[in-house]
């Protein structure tokens, strides 16, 4: 976790497109990773709550996770608070993903800022 988000400081020079292309993917690696485990926690919750198969907890979950909403309506009363409450968690995750990505992204252009003109040259 510490190499994951470890940056050049201020002082540093920018780094070289080969460190920030695999900063990138381990983020974007980090962000989808993320996105599975949301995914699995929705099926999980359709699977127990509502008593779906795996195709139609997916979809359910992938719909909500995507911001879209449910694909049908659901029957029981604790599935439609686990969907209420997902959805809930879903739309802030979205966000927080969403950053992940960006990071590495505007922490590059920032520092790109503060870097002397003469470590840009070298």
């Amino acid at each position: 976790m510490r190499r994951l988000l470890k940056f050049e400081k201020r002082h540093h020079k920018l780094a070289s497109r080969q460190v920030f292309s695999e900063r990138l993917l381990r983020h974007g690696i980090m962000a989808l990773a993320t996105i599975v485990v949301a995914l699995a926690i929705g099926m999980a919750g359709y699977m127990g709550f509502e008593g779906m198969g795996f195709i139609d907890a997916f979809v359910n979950s992938a719909m909500i996770l995507s911001g879209m909403g449910p694909m049908g309506e659901l029957q029981h009363d604790s599935a439609k608070v686990f969907a209420g409450i997902y959805a809930i968690v879903c739309g802030l995750l979205i966000f927080a993903i969403a950053g992940l990505m960006l990071v590495p992204v505007f922490h590059r252009i920032l520092h790109d800022f503060h870097v002397d003109d003469n470590d840009k040259k070298n």
